[in-house]
């Protein structure tokens, strides 16, 4: 018999409780003492492998000082139902999926230590030009700068 794929709300949640553990400086192993559990229970968790049951989330939450709504933010739209016309506008998915990640992270607290706004830009510009994507009036967005 085939694994079931994890739901694509528990992966986002699970993504978030990763994102915010990690913008802590907290280790897998040190959330799972504070929960009474395993670095690995922790591990299923993040990949959205194990379900985070409610009173275990609110848990979650109060270890990393976040409100329980902060893991369903960004979470994907299942189709569910009527959108009002929402469901055209892009998900916003990727940034948690890029922050989520070492690399992602490391890079976004890097980066916000930069305290020149010109230099912060000019970075953007470039990674746009490397990525490929045009840079327009040395903003990057295709629109005019504002000063």
């Amino acid at each position: 018999m085939a694994k079931k794929a994890p739901n694509p709300i528990d992966k986002h949640v699970g993504s978030r409780v990763r994102m915010r553990r990690m913008m802590l400086g907290m280790s897998q192993e040190k959330l799972g003492d504070a929960l009474s559990l395993t670095f690995q229970q922790v591990q299923k968790y993040e990949k959205g492998t194990n379900r985070i049951g409610a009173s275990r989330l609110q848990q979650i939450a109060h270890i990393l000082q976040v409100p329980v709504a902060f893991f369903f933010e960004g979470a994907p739209d299942l189709g569910d139902g009527p959108t009002d016309g929402l469901a055209e506008a892009p998900s916003p998915a990727y940034i948690s999926d890029f922050l989520a990640t070492s690399d992602g992270l490391a890079l976004t607290k890097a980066f916000m230590r930069i305290n020149d706004a010109k230099l912060r830009r000019r970075i953007v510009d470039l990674v746009e030009h490397i990525a490929g994507e045009p840079v327009e009036n040395g903003n990057g967005n295709g629109k005019t700068a504002e000063h």
